[in-house]
């Protein structure tokens, strides 16, 4: 595995679950927080990076990932369960407070680390998904049906089974090769009739090797797609939870990086929100917004070395 020497890895018990940890350095330590279809993996540069700059890198892999446990209860992926078992991984390894990095899903749970734990966050790097306010009454799963229809990724994955038996007909290193590939700023959709071939011939790009898929397929045809889909399937839940924050701000330093090519930066009224006063009133300390240009979604592979820097720049400052 490539860049990942002298990366240590331990099973840590949290929050009723066995998360698989990977970490490297000493100092002041960093918290990765990956995203959908990835794993700790998907940090392995800023892992050596930051490790090489005197801070310790935690990547671990989130509830419903590679080694980390994946309970069978959709209900068992709330945002809720989700911050839990962070804020026990930190209690695990007598750890106060760490500056946190997420991308994608792994934002979003930081988000609402900084949310509902501000205590435990110094600062905030965040890439790709910016914070979305939760909306009194809101139903986040009609608002992406009324906006984009059924075959919106999202929507598709709502129904058990039905995701993971396309998948299965695709192929695991097909479906990861089809994700990462994604360059286009419109949203993903999964036509009922079936998201193409197995045997497509899907090109890689520079900043991913035949080694990488090769090494997250094998995690995933261990512990499956259902866990990471079931994050998708608690939308609606994690309105109703997080109903005591409504209107509540991040009190915690940010920064926020986006590629200019991320269907994230391209959903309705995303660019005004980030752009022009929205997400800087829910998030007060928000102290820098960086919009990549020519990038897409995975921006910490894609700009691998770029990342680590930016991530480097803010959080040396605390």
């Amino acid at each position: 595995m490539e860049g990942s020497s002298g990366i240590s890895h331990r099973t840590v018990e949290v929050n009723g679950i066995r998360m698989h940890v990977a970490e490297k350095g000493e100092g002041p330590a960093v918290l990765l927080l990956h995203g959908f279809p990835e794993l700790w993996y998907s940090w392995r540069h800023q892992i050596a990076g930051l490790a090489a700059r005197g801070y310790r890198a935690i990547a671990p892999d989130l509830r419903g990932y590679g080694d980390t446990d994946a309970p069978p209860d959709v209900a068992s992926y709330t945002i809720c369960h989700l911050v839990g078992d962070l804020v026990a991984l930190l209690d695990a390894l007598s750890l106060s407070q760490v500056f946190v990095v997420g991308h994608d899903w792994g934002a979003f749970v930081a988000w609402h680390l900084c949310l509902f734990r501000p205590d435990r966050v110094k600062a905030l790097v965040n890439l790709s998904v910016a914070f979305m306010p939760r909306k009194p009454a809101a139903k986040p799963l009609d608002d992406f049906r009324a906006l984009y229809g059924d075959d919106l990724y999202i929507s598709r994955f709502q129904e058990p089974g039905a995701a993971e038996a396309e998948f299965a007909r695709l192929g695991t290193a097909t479906v990861l090769r089809k994700f990462f590939t994604y360059r286009n700023p419109g949203p993903i959709f999964i036509p009922k009739d079936g998201w193409g071939s197995p045997n497509e011939h899907i090109t890689l790009p520079s900043w991913l090797s035949e080694e990488d898929i090769n090494y997250f397929k094998s995690k995933f045809e261990k512990s499956g797609f259902t866990g990471p889909i079931n994050y998708y399937r608690c939308f609606d839940l994690n309105c109703e939870l997080a109903a005591p924050w409504t209107g509540a701000q991040i009190k915690v330093p940010a920064k926020f990086i986006i590629g200019d090519l991320d269907l994230t930066y391209h959903f309705p009224r995303m660019q005004d929100y980030i752009h022009k006063g929205g997400f800087k009133k829910d998030v007060p300390f928000l102290q820098e917004v960086v919009v990549m240009e020519g990038v897409a979604h995975f921006i910490n592979q894609e700009k691998a070395q770029e990342i680590t820097d930016h991530i480097y720049d803010f959080i040396q400052k605390f």
